[in-house]
């Protein structure tokens, strides 16, 4: 199986392959539970917590910049996917429209399903995450999170919420499913932070 759809890099690749990882040219889907399928019309991000309350729709995500961004993404199971691309909101640029209380310090990400995982607000606000609603030029399939998912690809891949439907900001870490689970509650490729015990 390794050698088929995987591939270990002879080296790291001027520090883009993180420890632990293998290369693939494919797009491997993993999911907690079913694919949901929707139409991009009803997505809605309900912006909670410690933020004046809000909510984004379809149409309000897409009247926003648009940006296509490239980048590298690694997924805790093992596997590296590079220059993959990506058409979405930055994370930055719909920040400029919520009103944070100062509080905030982590926010948690909400899908649909009932999926969370959480970040903090220094790993979610970089500049390189984006909503992204495209990939690769096309729409998002349902199995890669469409119509809409986060991107953080600094973080292992799970920190990238499927379905996205929410982000609630807290003053305090949380952890999300996975991270109930036994996951790291940051999950760092580079320092191999898979689990609650690295």
């Amino acid at each position: 199986m390794l050698g088929k759809f995987f591939k270990k890099p002879a080296d790291d690749m001027g520090g883009r392959v993180p420890p632990g990882q293998s290369l693939t040219a494919r797009f491997p889907v993993l999911t907690y539970g079913p694919a949901q399928h929707y139409d991009a019309a009803e997505v809605v991000v309900r912006i909670t917590g410690l933020a004046g309350e809000k909510t984004f729709t379809w149409a309000d995500l897409l009247a926003l910049p648009q940006a296509t961004l490239t980048y590298d993404i690694h997924c805790v199971t093992h596997w590296s996917k590079l220059d993959t691309e990506w058409t979405g909101v930055r994370v930055t640029d719909l920040m400029e429209h919520i009103q944070l209380d100062p509080a905030a310090t982590y926010v948690m990400q909400h899908s649909v399903g009932g999926y969370t995982t959480n970040l903090s607000l220094a790993d979610f606000t970089r500049p390189e995450n984006l909503l992204a609603h495209t990939f690769n030029g096309e729409p998002l399939t349902a199995e890669h999170g469409g119509p809409l998912r986060l991107v953080v690809p600094h973080l292992y891949f799970w920190k990238s919420a499927k379905w996205l439907t929410g982000l609630e900001f807290m003053a305090a870490d949380q952890p999300g499913f996975w991270e109930k689970n036994g996951y790291h509650m940051r999950g760092d490729p580079w320092a191999e932070q898979r689990y609650d015990d690295d």
